[in-house]
């Protein structure tokens, strides 16, 4: 069974969502499962407990080292991936110096609360430390017509979702066919590879 790892951060629940859309495009490619996981929190400067929202468990390095596969999601933080995400690859160098997921294929997803918040900047950051891995990056081709057809997230960089200032707008269809697009791409690759 090829284990293909959604490991996001959540705040405000629009990253959970759409990495659970995602786990469920991993589900339709036989010889798939999907195992989705969340990063552990850090403090924060101003004392206050940390807020991330999330029901996942947090990954280990085990987990990420016999993936087959890595899809990473952030919500946009000033046009970068979130803190505790960022730490989390900080701590990686022992899988990196081993080359356990060199030749794996990767992605990336983000929200943002707003139509322009930095969102393929910060797929983008999220790319940086996936390819020092050696992982092979995934995008969306528009060969997905979900891709020119979404008026809120979508890019060919990776799954988006514009959450709103409330962070409570769900995930529209198009953005809800990109994200399953997304999983499913990256877990076929993977079978293939294998």
């Amino acid at each position: 069974m090829n284990s293909i790892v959604v490991l996001y951060y959540s705040r405000d629940g629009s990253t959970r969502r759409m990495a659970n859309q995602i786990g469920r495009g991993i589900a339709m490619v036989d010889g798939c499962e999907a195992l989705i996981r969340t990063v552990a929190d850090i403090p924060r400067a101003d004392g206050q407990p940390p807020a991330s929202e999330t029901d996942a468990p947090i990954i280990s390095k085990d987990e990420l080292r016999s993936a087959s596969g890595l899809i990473v999601g952030s919500p946009t933080r000033f046009g970068n991936m979130a803190a505790p995400l960022k730490h989390f690859f900080d701590s990686t160098s022992d899988i990196w110096l081993a080359g356990e997921l060199a030749d794996k294929p990767a992605a990336v997803f983000t929200s943002s609360s707003t139509m322009h918040g930095g969102q393929e900047s910060t797929l983008f950051t999220m790319m940086l430390p996936l390819l020092h891995h050696g992982m092979i990056m995934v995008g969306i081709p528009y060969t997905q017509a979900s891709l020119s057809k979404a008026e809120h997230g979508g890019t060919p960089y990776g799954a988006s979702h514009v959450a709103g200032e409330s962070n409570t707008t769900m995930l529209e269809q198009h953005e809800k066919k990109l994200c399953t697009e997304l999983g499913r791409r990256v877990a076929s690759i993977a079978v293939k590879l294998s």
